[in-house]
């Protein structure tokens, strides 16, 4: 079942049209703005003061590669970078949004601006040597344990230190991981298009659909949600959903089903392929409010499977982050 890499897929390859890249940047920059005017509405943000504008810059420059990468920016990014050379040394520009959040708040700190240019530069190196199979191989294993101890021990949290500030090591390593699987080492399969399919959606809604009435009965039978009758605004509601799809589920789907399932379906077919992706997934929630929350590990393991199923029905990584923001959302607005 080894496959040998000749062409990455053709959706990452292909670059969009000039009216699709200004639309995607317009897309973007509304996007911020609408980013921009939520946090002003939050306490913290007024608890920042001066601080809150280098910190929304450093937000900014880390969400562009998340969303840029969705529609299309990696075949020409790849084109351009054609020595290995170049590809080895490009990410270290993911250091930048940590200066330009440091350096005006005059917490600038050479260590982390080092290892946030090195982390990238080294796992490029070790994945631009690997074999472009269509498999996990032991680099992949190194690279994904890496980037997966870097955020549950917290590693980069000090670089960004402020309050409200946490999702900023996520999105950092998410666009590591981007760079790696797109430009670096692109293997089939990963789905990683925010471009509307309306077989996305259906996929996302209908696995979350499968997944509610166990959510549901087993949250309650295990005391692990509780129903919280409120009302929230459209707006906020459009926030909560916008915030969670690009800074929780995205970012998850892209590591354990887009580069993890994926990579492990070759070696042990689909089935366990799920399975293992989903206990791994349900375990990395062990952390979550107490010292082993083994509640939230049982949900997010069965949640995960339910993910992986709407990722590999047609390899799209939007519908898995469909079901995954429909669920985190529903729990957090009623049931947390």
């Amino acid at each position: 079942m080894t496959t040998i890499l000749a062409e990455p897929t053709k959706r990452n390859s292909t670059p969009p049209p000039r009216a699709m890249r200004a639309a995607v940047a317009l897309v973007f920059c509304l996007l911020l703005i609408g980013f921009w005017f939520e946090a002003l509405t939050l306490r913290i943000t007024a608890a920042m003061g001066t601080s809150a504008v280098p910190a929304f810059i450093s937000f900014a420059m880390l969400l562009a590669p998340l969303w840029f990468f969705a529609f299309g920016a990696a075949g020409p990014k790849r084109a351009a970078l054609n020595s290995r050379l170049a590809r080895i040394a490009a990410p270290a520009v993911l250091a930048l949004p940590y200066l330009f959040f440091a350096i005006p708040l005059h917490e600038f700190q050479f260590s982390f601006a080092l290892a946030l240019a090195l982390l990238p530069i080294a796992l490029s190196l070790l994945l631009e040597f690997a074999p472009r199979t269509q498999k996990l191989l032991w680099q992949d294993v190194v690279v994904l344990l890496t980037l997966a101890f870097t955020l549950e021990l917290g590693l980069l949290s000090a670089a960004w230190p402020h309050p409200g500030l946490g999702s900023l090591p996520k999105l950092y390593l998410a666009d590591v991981a981007l760079y790696l699987y797109l430009v670096v080492r692109p293997i089939e399969g990963l789905g990683y298009s925010f471009e509307p399919q309306p077989s996305a959606f259906l996929i996302g809604a209908r696995e979350w659909l499968f997944y509610a009435p166990l959510a549901f009965g087993l949250g309650f039978a295990l005391h692990f949600i509780h129903w919280i009758p409120r009302t929230h605004s459209i707006g906020h509601i459009l926030a909560g959903i916008l915030i969670t799809f690009l800074l929780t589920a995205v970012p998850e789907e892209i590591f354990f089903r887009g580069i993890f399932q994926n990579l492990l379906e070759p070696i042990t077919g689909r089935t366990w392929a799920l399975t293992i992706a989903s206990l791994i997934f349900g375990l990395s929630h062990f952390h979550k409010g107490a010292a082993f929350n083994w509640r939230y590990v049982i949900m997010a393991a069965i949640a995960g499977v339910f993910y992986g199923r709407a990722w590999r029905e047609k390899r799209q990584l939007l519908a898995s982050s469909i079901t995954h923001t429909a669920v985190d959302v529903v729990w957090s607005l009623w049931f947390r």
